[in-house]
Order: structure tokens, then C-alpha cells, then sequence
């Protein structure tokens, strides 16, 4: 065969780009990677660019705030909600129609939260 060239202590999954994620025990994984992996992103509302954590200067807090999906994502289908837990211990979902204000609040910044990031995405540095 070959030599063994390492192994998979965990495996976790960010389902928000630049947030804490979930740890799996098992994941799809398609040619773009973890099914469900930064599937959401957050849009800073005044540049249209994309969050990252980057740019903590921006968004110090983001860092702070974690993600999970409410259900597992499944190849073909729509992703599901995902629930977005903040440093004070609240959370809120993204089906929810106070996502938006719960996260703009949290960071300090008017973000929204896209399942797709704009064709002409950029990422805030």
C-alpha cells in the first residue's frame, strides 16, 4: 500500500464562516470539502463584504459567537437552519426573523446573514 502519513483526531465542521463550529463524529465530504462547511457566511451590510475573522478589529466578537446546524445537512438539499450561540450564553436561529438585529447587536456592526456570499464577494481584511 503506502506509509502512513498521519490520522483524524477530531473532525469539525464551521458551518458560519469565521464562528466557532461543531464537532462531528461523522461528515459528508463532496469535492468541495465537508458538506455544510461555511455553507452561511455574514455580509457586513455598509461594505457588501464578507466577514472574516480576519478582520477582528471590525467584528472583535465573532470569534466569540459559535454555530451548529439544527439538523445534518444532506447532499441535494436546501442546508438546514443552523443555530448561532452567542459570548452572553443566548443564541438565536437563522430561520428566525430577528437574526439579523440578535447578530448586528452581538458585533457591533449591520451584518446579514447569506447562505451564499455575492458574486462579487470580498472578504473584509
Amino acid at each position: 500500500m503506502g506509509t502512513e502519513v498521519g490520522s483524524v483526531a477530531e473532525l469539525w465542521r464551521f458551518p458560519v464562516k469565521s464562528m466557532g463550529g461543531e464537532r462531528l463524529e461523522e461528515a459528508e465530504l463532496t469535492e468541495r470539502g465537508l458538506l455544510g462547511d461555511r455553507g452561511y457566511a455574514l455580509i457586513d451590510v455598509n461594505t457588501g463584504k464578507v466577514v472574516s475573522a480576519k478582520s477582528t478589529g471590525l467584528f472583535p466578537n465573532v470569534l466569540s459567537c459559535g454555530a451548529s446546524f439544527l439538523a445534518a445537512p444532506q447532499l441535494g438539499q436546501e442546508l438546514p437552519p443552523v443555530r448561532i450561540s452567542f459570548p452572553d450564553g443566548t443564541s438565536v436561529t437563522s430561520d428566525s426573523r430577528h437574526i439579523d438585529g440578535a447578530l448586528s447587536s452581538c458585533l457591533e456592526r449591520e451584518v446579514t446573514l447569506a447562505r451564499v456570499a455575492p458574486d462579487d464577494f470580498t472578504i473584509d481584511q
